[in-house]
């Protein structure tokens, strides 16, 4: 069975980061005068040969934003269930060599976390958990899933890559979305930073957005973590990556989030560097691409990026987010998986979207729609 393995295995990593490098001013000056753009473009506009055009890149991404989504933000939440985890991931806090104390949330725990949400005008939330086959496998999410359908519209998921069938009979009981990062599309560099886990498997992961292609789920997230390798090129494979999926899935939508390296109990500094500029890059290049792909910015950036980077092609965000289970209500002290940046309340989140007169959209899909 045919999977976005055969088309990545025809990509060589430093080929592909030296022809972007290699763009130059004229390319980019092609990219931006097309109405339609290729991963060619994309090349270009991810390349340092792009950072003089950086306001204009910004001012079509915000055009075609406003064009196709209108002055609008989606509002969401993670709900972090469980930080039990069987791997070793050497940027995560849940990483199984971390001595943290783990927790997985009662039926009782996560329906407090309901309603704390709820109560904030949420109608959209991400479970997220760590990976941990027997703890937190397809039916303690099954359940999760049956406990709070009747309490949200659209719920996703971040939890470990399961099987075609799993998912099957997850979107049966109202899955929306799953979110499944790649990390790094490096092979190389992805083992050295998944030595141990079903995590370490690089191809496993990578083929998992085609399991979901191929069950039948309404839509896809994608990304890579920036900073475990270099940017533009970890960019360029998660585009190529969402061109393949857009094609063969046709019928399912897609979103791409840009998740920076944080801190994290134990700690991994970046190998490169991505600046606020290379990301704003980034995002436009993103939308400059696509421009029907959702992209999302989390509260791993600061106020004051954030409160920038809306205008430019975002159309999803978090608010007041917990990256611990029951951070919200039950255990708001326990060890988180990264540190937060934009510590804003959801109240304060959706006031400076409305004074930017964007509005905030806390419902965009009922499960009832088919």
């Amino acid at each position: 069975m045919n999977s976005f393995k055969d088309t990545f295995d025809t990509y060589n990593w430093d080929e592909t980061l030296h022809s972007i490098f290699e763009k130059t001013e004229s390319d980019v000056l092609n990219a931006l005068e097309n109405s339609k753009r290729d991963l060619e473009d994309f090349k270009a506009l991810i390349s340092p040969a792009a950072k003089p055009y950086l306001e204009q890149m910004a001012q079509l991404s915000s055009a075609i934003t406003k064009k196709r989504f209108g002055k609008t933000m989606q509002l969401y939440a993670p709900m972090y269930l469980s930080n039990e985890c069987q791997n070793i991931c050497t940027y995560c806090g849940f990483s199984s060599t971390n001595k943290i104390p783990r927790r997985t949330l009662t039926d009782s725990e996560i329906l407090k976390e309901v309603a704390y949400l709820k109560a904030k005008g949420y109608d959209h939330v991400l479970l997220v958990t760590g990976e941990a086959n027997k703890t937190v496998g397809v039916d303690y999410i099954k359940n999760a899933i049956q406990l709070i359908n009747t309490h949200f519209s659209n719920i996703s998921i971040e939890v470990q890559p399961l099987n075609q069938e799993e998912y099957e009979l997850l979107i049966s009981e109202g899955l929306y979305a799953v979110l499944v990062y790649q990390e790094t599309y490096h092979q190389q560099e992805y083992k050295k930073h998944h030595p141990k886990g079903k995590k370490s498997n690089f191809y496993n992961r990578l083929e998992t957005p085609d399991k979901l292609g191929r069950a039948g789920i309404h839509k896809i997230g994608l990304g890579a973590l920036f900073g475990l390798e270099d940017w533009r090129a970890d960019s360029f494979f998660t585009a190529l990556h969402l061109k393949y999926l857009q094609k063969t899935y046709w019928k399912t939508k897609y979103s791409i989030s840009f998740p920076r390296l944080r801190p994290h109990s134990g700690g991994l500094d970046p190998k490169v560097e991505m600046t606020d500029a290379d990301l704003v890059q980034l995002v436009c290049a993103f939308r400059l691409l696509d421009e029907d792909v959702e992209l999302s910015i989390s509260t791993r950036e600061n106020e004051l990026f954030r409160n920038n980077i809306v205008r430019f092609g975002t159309t999803s965000i978090s608010a007041e987010s917990k990256t611990n289970p029951g951070g919200y209500t039950i255990e708001q002290q326990s060890l988180e998986q990264f540190e937060i940046s934009d510590e804003r309340s959801t109240e304060e989140i959706a006031s400076m979207l409305i004074s930017q007169d964007i509005e905030v959209v806390w419902k965009d899909w009922e499960n009832n729609w088919k």
